[in-house]
């Protein structure tokens, strides 16, 4: 939920949004009318803008030799097809020029680990979407456990995050006939048992949240209407959202439902028998449970008895033995200055922590006792300078697991590892789509506004001459803990780097790299930290010789998109060219759009004056101003964007041209909260942008 900044909200809940907007607001604001997603008018002016920027980017003679390579990348049949085991089966979802929507596919472990697998198709998006004239966009499925027979398919229209559901079989390769099926909704769904799910989802008025989020999760029996469906809890209007999950192993479900209050914080219930415990955690928790134990991983110092276990720490107890009341807790990983845990994943009898390492990727496995003894504590060797990821291959039977490793310049590659000492098996990996030979990866840091040191990367070739003429991207994040981690992309490659492009990618304040207190410092008022240390980079580069401010250009999404805007509106000179991309820009209106009130833990109110007090003096809708000289920016979002409202970047454009500005507008039509929903059009987003950039940096 906190990570994936996820669901959508239906047509209606926007109308409310507008129609609850200020009385003045109109007044205030005279660009309103662009938050009307799909009305007419809002829609032309799309069409008008997409209008003047597609033939002005496609006539650039580097566009047409960059869109051809990146759709032959995005339809390479050599990419990796990640699987998820289920059964006897891996469960893999595809997409290529044959089937842009995709098809959902599974083929067993002995076949997959050939070059080129046999894969037998479960579902044809592509072919449903022509029998029911309906651009599908698949979001998953669960299944029931522990056959896997009876899935619940989410699908999206266009990309949104508000999803359908709908029970099929994977033996029959069809919808089942009466089964289960949810209408459109941000919804989540999961089996109890093989005749009844945990539904929350839209149930009519007062069942959602401000957010936008179901707030009533209730408990349907198979043959029964979805109005008979029996409520199981309810959470406040003003809370984020309430979610059920269950989680089967060998022995044991645990039946769960989180209260979010907010972003951040939450209460955990686990079931027992027919009633719901909540557990006394505390609410900033992320809560784990596994193999009968109770895995915390604290976000501030916590002491429930005699001992204080710090942020950042996990921690484990016996799940039984703390319902009957014993707080005490084994440590499994305590952060150090520049060492933070990002997960773990539990396999048979062990769990694997997944580390960060001055931004490199580490790998850990522990083993619990038997008895009263110590955890074991074993290093598992990774390749230095890399971003890794561990996941179980089947956390019922075996401890086995996924192992991927990736870096800026070397393909990704996907390891199964063998928990018994036996050599891990390269499974798949990542074709070279960019020619890397010559590139070299640095990590260096800035000293950021007030003295913090701020890590970030450069990806430059050998030997280039530090006499700032290089054309560079500085890309950023900032924000929800999440960590900005070396990765191939043969988008970056072929696109930028390939061409004699410089990248940086930096690991500000607000992100995860450090552990909860680097994300805490850029929270709430200090969210200016994200933008200091961003600007604090750009310098640290021009300094060292690596660009200068006619060759640098700026690049983030979401949250990193409120971050590229608020710092070219603060430091103009710095930069050349700016790509803002689903970005959320006016922060007065955020926490009214879609789901951005559940951001409120992130950003602050901005409707309690002391907290617009310090968001106001970020905002980029409000701070933009007629005679600056800024770089050029190229806006893009989607109409399906049913999670960062399409409307901040709409507006943004509509006032800015207004005031003389010369900035460019690409909207998509579907892909919700990314580039696109097929290959061809994430190609097309990707082809635009790196044109833009190039044309402007070089």
């Amino acid at each position: 939920m906190r990570r994936v900044l996820a669901f959508a909200i239906a047509a209606a809940a926007m109308t409310a949004h507008l129609a609850h907007a200020a009385p003045d607001a109109a007044a205030e604001d005279p660009y309103l009318w662009l938050e009307d997603v799909e009305g007419a008018e809002a829609l032309a002016w799309v069409e008008a803008r997409n209008a003047e920027s597609r033939p002005l980017l496609e006539s650039k003679p580097e566009f047409k030799s960059i869109h051809d390579r990146l759709l032959q990348i995005y339809n390479s049949r050599d990419r990796i097809p990640y699987a998820q085991k289920r059964g006897k089966w891996l469960y893999n979802f595809w997409q290529d020029e044959k089937a842009p929507r995709g098809v959902w596919r599974r083929t067993p472990l002995e076949e997959y680990r050939k070059p080129a697998p046999a894969w037998e198709v479960v579902l044809d998006l592509d072919r449903l979407s022509a029998d029911e004239h309906e651009k599908w966009v698949w979001k998953g499925a669960t299944c029931l456990y522990p056959e896997y027979r009876r899935c619940l398919v989410m699908l999206s229209r266009g990309g949104a995050d508000a999803i359908e559901v709908r029970e099929f079989d994977t033996v029959a390769k069809s919808w089942v006939k009466g089964g289960f099926f949810s209408p459109q909704s941000k919804q989540d769904v999961a089996w109890r048992d093989a005749d009844t799910i945990y539904l929350g989802r839209d149930f009519g008025p007062g069942t959602m949240t401000t957010s936008g989020y179901p707030r009533v999760v209730k408990e349907w029996k198979r043959g029964t209407p979805l109005s008979a469906a029996k409520t199981v809890f309810e959470g406040e209007a003003t809370d984020v959202s309430a979610q059920a999950t269950v989680i089967h192993e060998p022995g044991r479900t645990y039946e769960r439902i989180r209260r979010g209050i907010t972003f951040y914080e939450g209460e955990e219930y686990l079931r027992e028998g027919d009633h719901w415990i909540r557990l006394q955690v505390p609410l900033d928790a992320d809560v784990g449970t596994a193999h009968g134990w109770l895995l915390l991983t604290l976000r501030t110092d916590w002491k429930p008895a005699d001992v204080t276990y710090r942020a950042g720490s996990l921690i484990a107890a016996r799940l039984d033995a703390f319902l009957s009341g014993d707080r005490t807790f084994d440590v499994l990983f305590e952060p150090s200055e520049r060492v933070a845990l990002q997960g773990f994943a539990p396999t048979r009898h062990a769990f694997l922590l997944d580390l960060l390492d001055n931004v490199k990727g580490r790998v850990v496995r522990l083993a619990p006792p038997s008895g009263k003894g110590q955890w074991s504590h074993e290093e598992i060797p990774v390749p230095s300078a890399s971003t890794v990821g561990v996941s179980p291959f089947d956390a019922d039977t075996s401890d086995d697991y996924w192992l991927t490793v990736t870096s800026f310049v070397e393909p990704t590659t996907l390891y199964l590892a063998h928990a018994d000492g036996a050599p891990r098996e390269k499974m798949k990996s990542l074709p070279a789509f960019f020619d890397a030979k010559g590139l070299a990866v640095t990590q260096y840091e800035a000293m950021s506004k007030d003295g913090t040191r701020v890590p970030y990367f450069l990806v430059m070739r050998e030997g280039a001459k530090r006499d700032g003429t290089a054309p560079t991207i500085l890309y950023g994040y900032g924000g929800f803990e999440i960590p900005m981690t070396p990765a191939y992309s043969g988008t970056l490659g072929s696109g930028w780097l390939e061409r004699g492009g410089a990248y940086l990618l930096a690991n500000l304040r607000g992100g995860g790299e450090f552990g909860p207190a680097w994300h805490h410092a850029a929270q709430r008022e200090g969210h200016q930290r994200s933008f200091d240390d961003f600007i604090a980079v750009a310098e640290d580069a021009i300094r060292r010789g690596i660009t200068s401010p006619r060759h640098l250009g700026i690049m983030g999404g979401s949250n990193g998109g409120l971050l590229v805007g608020a710092t070219f509106i603060q430091r103009p000179e710095l930069f050349r060219a700016v790509v803002c991309q689903v970005p959320l820009l006016d922060m007065k209106r955020y926490s009214h759009l879609l789901a951005g009130a559940s951001w409120i833990g992130e950003y602050g109110d901005p409707d309690v004056p002391g907290d617009w007090a310090f968001i106001s003096k970020y905002s980029p809708y409000q701070n933009v101003k007629a005679g600056v000289k800024y770089p050029r920016v190229l806006f893009t979002t989607t109409t399906r964007d049913d999670r960062v409202h399409p409307g901040h970047a709409r507006k943004m454009v509509a006032k800015m041209k207004a005031q003389g500005h010369d900035v460019l507008y690409f909207e998509n039509t579907e892909g919700g909260h990314g580039a696109g929903s097929t290959p061809a059009q994430q190609a097309y987003m990707w082809a635009i942008t790196y044109t833009f950039l190039l044309d402007e940096l070089r």
